[in-house]
């Protein structure tokens, strides 16, 4: 509803040179009658029983672009006829932008209430799963004009159809925008463009990712990215030998001035005085608002700078560029930034966006093995708690991964990307639905206090933590045991731990009470139920010792 279907769509098929139908003009055709005036006489069940006779005829016609209305997706069977009989294309929109094109139009009847907002959340609830279920394409309509999204459309229909391309006449270049729960699986066979494009759909705070090789040296894509003629480049003493001075060498090239700040390397570095010692520089220099941190690392190095960046005179513009498989499909999207305090873990932040991400996947040719494996963690995770179909590829192709096959690792940082964008999009500040994101961190933040920052990487706690989890999960009756040990198992193979340390029990309790997700003292989990199905639940003690003792034991 208000996505510009109608308008996309008349504009699209004079693109193709096809004949355009909008199923609500079909309907309004057929009875004589308009849409609210058959709302208000025979209900809206009666509606969607036309709707539906209508799509089934319309999907059955050739040389057609079908606009549908937005609810079409509620009845099974015309989600069958779109699915099976042509190519579907969601216009995805964001209740804002739905709320500003639709709040004073009385043409909507299902917005004629009190409080139009509410009951777009609601429709958004009820019908966002459907669109996944049955779209082959996603398209962000967060575009600056409507050209755009038609090419974006194109680019994607010839990509679907192995064209190399049409003309782009005068549109800007687009990036497509994820589907969150009906991916197009990656089998072995699939080629993966060199250069990805995604978006994190913000409004007026949304920002790009790109993903590819040597994007470290790509001039136009990082003056783009870098606004103002300022750059001061936070990374550390293990990423600045690597990668410090191409990235530099790139900066100069676009024209931009650079300063450095080099922290020391390790998760026990996210602390206050390393963080003073990113203000002592942008002080010491004279930094202004105009100046663009830019975070050159891992987890800890994008976690510290972005902090600074939203604490430095009140906020100024930073970069995201991971060079670890973990920061790149998890730590830079989103804009979580802290540093860690000694009774928990990223205590202490603020949420704060990047103007981009820039994923270069050459700098995970330099990754120890250990940093691969605690990547993959995250990797597992996305899969787990949303997507089981991504599940199932990651189950399939764990040993390609291991040994770093590029298309492999670029599917995984892309599918990854595109989850994590869903989720924040739709729950920036995590009020509630990105809380999913942390399945098996409340047992893993728990393993990296318990033990002492450092000893166990961050990757590698929120493994062992999802076993914990998927135990807990199976332990309460929401998942079964095949699940269960389909989890472990794949932690396994991705060289993770999956036997917990003995913390002691009230010392793991103790860490656990810890923890932001808690509420009115209770321990909060995400479990699976089932596998693909987060749940956001507190748990009976006795389980939760249970799974403490069981996870625990040497195998």
């Amino acid at each position: 509803m208000g996505s510009g279907k109608t308008t996309v769509g008349r504009a699209l098929a004079r693109k193709l040179d096809l004949r355009f139908v909008d199923s609500d003009h079909e309907i309004e055709a057929r009875t004589g009658a308009t849409i609210p005036l058959i709302f208000e006489i025979e209900g809206e069940e009666s509606f969607r029983q036309r709707e539906a006779d209508v799509i089934r005829d319309l999907t059955q016609q050739d040389g057609i672009v079908l606009a549908t209305g937005g609810g079409a997706v509620l009845n099974a069977a015309s989600r069958e006829f779109l699915k099976t009989r042509g190519t579907v294309i969601w216009l995805r929109a964001s209740v804002n932008s739905i709320l500003q094109r639709t709040g004073h139009d009385r043409n909507r009847p299902l917005l004629q209430t009190a409080d139009p907002r509410k009951r777009l959340e609601e429709l958004a609830v009820q019908r966002e799963p459907l669109y996944r279920e049955v779209a082959h394409m996603t398209v962000d309509t967060g575009r600056p004009n409507v050209q755009s999204l038609v090419q974006s459309i194109l680019q994607q229909l010839d990509a679907r159809e192995g064209r190399t391309g049409r003309p782009c006449d005068d549109a800007a270049p687009t990036q497509s925008s994820p589907n969150l729960m009906n991916p197009a699986a990656a089998p072995e066979s699939q080629a993966v463009p060199a250069t990805i494009a995604l978006t994190v759909d913000l409004g007026e705070r949304s920002y790009p990712i790109t993903i590819g090789q040597s994007l470290l040296d790509d001039v136009a894509g990082i003056e783009a990215a870098v606004k103002g003629p300022r750059a001061a480049i936070v990374t550390n003493t293990v990423v600045a030998p690597l990668y410090l001075e191409r990235l530099k060498s790139t900066l100069k090239a676009a024209g931009k001035s650079v300063i450095e700040v080099i922290l020391p390397d390790g998760e026990e570095e996210k602390s206050w005085p390393n963080l003073m010692r990113i203000y002592d520089v942008l002080l010491g220099e004279k930094c202004d608002r105009k100046t663009t941190l830019l975070a050159l690392g891992g987890g800890v190095i994008g976690d510290m700078a972005g902090f600074a960046a939203a604490t430095y005179m009140r906020g100024i513009p930073f970069v995201q560029i991971p060079t670890t498989l973990l920061s790149q499909v998890d730590s830079s999207v989103g804009g979580k930034t802290a540093i860690n305090h000694a009774l928990g873990k990223n205590m202490i932040g603020a949420f704060y966006q990047p103007q981009a991400v820039i994923a270069d996947t050459t700098t995970l040719n330099t990754l120890p093995a250990r940093e691969l494996s605690a990547g993959l963690a995250e990797v597992i995770k996305h899969g787990a708690i949303i997507d089981v179909p991504f599940f199932d590829w990651i189950e399939a192709n764990i040993g390609r991964l291991m040994e770093r096959d590029p298309e492999a690792l670029a599917y995984a940082i892309k599918r990854s990307c595109e989850i994590k964008a869903e989720v924040v999009r739709q729950d920036e500040r995590e009020s509630g639905l990105r809380a999913v994101l942390n399945f098996g961190h409340t047992f893993g933040h728990a393993i990296e206090s318990g033990l002492g920052y450092g000893n166990w990487l961050h990757g590698e706690a929120v493994g062992c933590g999802m076993v914990m989890a998927a135990d807990l999960s199976h332990r309460l009756g929401y998942l079964d045991a095949g699940s269960r040990d389909r989890v472990k198992a794949l932690v396994r193979k991705a060289g993770l731990p999956v036997t917990a340390p003995d913390l002691g029990e009230s010392r793991w309790l103790e860490l656990m009470e810890v923890d932001k997700k808690n509420e009115g003292g209770e321990i909060r989990f995400i479990l699976l139920k089932p596998l693909g199905t987060p749940l956001i639940t507190t748990v009976p003690q006795e389980a939760l010792i249970a799974t403490l003792r069981d996870c625990t034991r040497p195998e």
